[in-house]
């Protein structure tokens, strides 16, 4: 794996976080974000070299460039790097942090009674195999 590629780490079950990341991979012309659930083999791995409680976890994660990102600084920080109109909603970086993730938080705790939930964990379709560690 590349050191320079971003990893997104996602709830693999979520349909919302299916739907973000089916987003991501086609806004990201470049391909330069990669993917793992977090439940996942891989995903915990990554995770052992940073102090992310992952029981329970109702956030998004980014690791890019040794930092990791979690919730509103996450998605904003992906946002940034797509094409399109997106990057302009870093701008919302300016807001504070705890009213940024108190919406984020509402979201993502009420994400499986909105949006469902899978009976399993996301596999790639053979086109995205290779975005996936």
């Amino acid at each position: 794996m590349n050191e320079q590629n971003p990893i997104i780490l996602f709830d693999g079950y979520c349909n919302l976080c299916n739907s973000w990341i089916d987003f991501i991979i086609k806004r990201d012309k470049s391909k330069i974000f990669k993917f793992a659930a977090i439940s996942s083999e891989s995903g915990k791995e990554i995770l052992k070299n940073y102090t992310v409680e992952t029981e329970g976890i109702d956030s998004i994660i980014l690791i890019e460039n040794e930092k990791c990102y979690t919730k509103s600084s996450a998605t904003l920080e992906i946002t940034k790097r797509l094409s399109g109109i997106w990057p302009a909603l870093y701008v919302l970086m300016i807001l504070p942090k705890y009213f940024r993730d108190f919406i984020y938080d509402f979201i993502a705790k009420n994400r499986y009674r909105i949006f469902g939930r899978k009976e399993s964990c996301r596999l790639p379709s053979p086109a995205e195999k290779e975005r996936f560690i």
